[in-house]
């Protein structure tokens, strides 16, 4: 049987698609909380007046806070949906016995995040564009962002199907999710830092989500061999999601 896997995905996330729509002003306004107290906080309270790599704080800040956000905001929904969807409504076991493919089930769950994360930064970028001269959005800042969202999407997705109870997913984002919210390079240089620290924070995704989001609308030197690692993690995220809904019961 062939399997039209764009149109599949998009089957599969229909539903998700349409919460979206008619929760949109309290998704959209719970998202953009916690990067709005950053950008007060680290942008206005702590930085005023101060320059980083040759561009002013609140320049050098905004690419980080819209790198957090295509986390939080595509990481949350996607894991936490697909958590409740398995263990409190048994609906996840439905889209399982539909006839589509398991590529198309993993890509589809993942839409959800992509679509809240993009919503999300594009406020980000306006408001970013407004109080930064230096921020310079683009088709190569839209690129980084996309990839940025499908690969925390992905990374939802595994994270739900892992997780066989909120205490789990809540002990995920404690030692995972908020760590690499604080060490990656988010709201400060990590050139700064010892080596054996950059070594370690270049294992995890945000900082590279962080490098090519900044380098894109900053218009700096591209750093490919971050856009490489980052597509990377998306890829193993996909394949393990992949792997545990074909050889595990979820």
């Amino acid at each position: 049987m062939k399997h039209n896997i764009a149109l599949e995905s998009w089957n599969v996330a229909w539903s998700d698609m349409c919460y979206l729509r008619r929760n949109l002003p309290t998704v959209v306004l719970s998202s953009l909380v916690t990067p709005l107290l950053y950008l007060v906080a680290f942008g206005y309270g702590m930085g005023e007046g101060q320059s980083v790599a040759g561009v002013p704080y609140i320049a050098y800040l905004i690419p980080g806070i819209i790198a957090l956000s295509t986390l939080s905001s595509s990481f949350s929904s996607v894991g936490n949906k697909i958590l409740v969807q398995r263990k409190f409504y048994s609906s996840f076991d439905e889209l399982r016995l539909c006839p589509v493919s398991t590529a198309s089930l993993v890509l589809g769950k993942s839409l959800l995040g992509m679509a809240r994360g993009a919503i999300c930064s594009i406020i980000l970028i306006v408001l970013g564009s407004i109080v930064a001269p230096d921020f310079h959005p683009g088709p190569a800042l839209a690129a980084a962002l996309l990839l940025s969202c499908l690969t925390f999407s992905l990374l939802g997705v595994l994270a739900g199907l892992l997780a066989d109870s909120m205490s789990k997913m809540n002990l995920f984002t404690s030692t995972v999710i908020i760590p690499m919210t604080f060490l990656c390079g988010t709201v400060f240089d990590i050139s700064r830092m010892p080596d054996w620290f950059q070594y370690a924070v270049n294992a995890l995704p945000l900082t590279h989500s962080s490098s090519i989001i900044r380098a894109t609308a900053l218009d700096w030197a591209f750093p490919w061999g971050s856009a490489a690692a980052l597509g990377g993690f998306a890829l193993v995220f996909f394949v393990l999601s992949y792997y545990i809904l074909r050889c595990r019961n979820v």
